[in-house]
């Protein structure tokens, strides 16, 4: 019997690659295929423990190289896609927008025209609540998923005009997708430069721990392993055609999220230094998951306990995150892939 394949994009990423894992164990009659190029934030040591299993198969590929990716969907003719791959990080997009463009929508553009021509069932695009814009500090306003997006970086600019062409596919050429838009994750293998892993890096090291402006935007954080949950409710119910909301439930100021860690790991809050503010700082983000909730899901984790066991992770997990900062994971591709995939074949 043939396994269903599954292409998860960016899934030597934070939240790909915690998806990956979770459906390489969850779903062992499928074949889940991680396409990854590997840029400064992919990172395939955190899959040293199903690198062997039957149903789990790694491929080095650029979703921008758009002969590649149809090459690949023709010969793999894949059943489902779950696009992950992006270019995440502001302050980058801030310096760089270009490659923010390049990666979430060229590459988001050739993953549809290869999905539409194996004809895919689902086409799940995962998205971030960014796109939304800002909200402002009152407690009852919450982004839905009929808020007009208005995006204000241009990470978020770039994730938007993804969003456009998902949907645009679909309405245009049937292509069954849907999106998923969430808040803030945090969890196991974090990528050391976001705020949470860098928070809890630098406080066991002793160092400053850099806080933008006053510290006092706003976010609502979202466990990696409840938004891998909601996305596989999304994959397998999902509506044709229809965003979700996925909100942890969990608002925190930074500078809240922060002291959190700072008084768990039992260090002092002389740590913190304030920073110049990022260009363009959105103040809120809050999300009403009410839509996919009526779906099935709810968050298990509230933010005491998710915040507890990632800094619990992070201290039984040094060996990972400092061979991050220190770059040494970029040397374990090597005997590592399925198969590599570029431009010569």
């Amino acid at each position: 019997m043939t396994k269903k394949k599954i292409l998860v994009t960016g899934g030597a990423g934070f939240i790909g690659g915690n998806f990956v894992q979770y459906m390489v164990g969850e779903y062992p009659e499928y074949a889940i295929y991680n396409l990854d190029v590997l840029t400064y934030a992919g990172d395939l040591t955190k899959h040293r423990d199903i690198e062997k299993n039957e149903n789990y198969h790694f491929v080095k590929a650029d979703i921008v190289d758009y002969d590649v990716i149809i090459a690949l969907f023709e010969k793999e003719k894949f059943d489902v896609v779950v696009h992950f791959a992006a270019e995440s990080h502001v302050d980058r997009s801030i310096t760089n927008p270009g490659v923010f463009v390049s990666t979430n929508v060229l590459g988001t553009q050739a993953l549809l025209d290869a999905a539409r021509q194996v004809g895919v069932t689902k086409f799940v695009h995962v998205s971030t609540d960014e796109v939304y814009g800002e909200l402002d500090f009152d407690p009852t306003t919450f982004f839905t998923e009929d808020t007009p997006l208005q995006p204000n970086s241009p990470y978020s600019a770039s994730k938007a005009s993804s969003d456009f062409l998902v949907q645009a596919y679909h309405h245009t050429y049937g292509v069954p997708i849907n999106i998923t838009r969430c808040s803030n994750n945090y969890g196991p293998y974090h990528f050391p430069e976001k705020l949470i892993p860098l928070t809890i890096s630098r406080v066991l090291n002793e160092e400053k721990v850099p806080i933008y402006g006053d510290g006092q935007n706003i976010r609502d954080w979202l466990h990696v392993f409840d938004h891998c949950a909601a996305i596989d409710l999304v994959l397998h119910e999902g509506v044709n055609g229809e965003v979700y909301n996925v909100g942890g439930h969990n608002e925190r100021t930074n500078l809240e999220v922060v002291n959190t860690i700072i008084n768990t790991l039992g260090k002092s809050e002389e740590l913190i230094t304030f920073v110049a503010d990022r260009l363009g700082h959105d103040r809120r983000y809050a999300i009403d998951a009410t839509k996919l909730e009526k779906l099935g899901w709810k968050p298990i984790y509230n933010f005491e306990t998710g915040i507890a066991q990632t800094i619990q992770w992070y201290l039984e997990n040094k060996e990972w995150w400092e061979q991050i900062i220190s770059g040494e994971y970029r040397n374990y591709l090597e005997v590592k892939s399925t198969y590599l995939l570029n431009s010569n074949g």
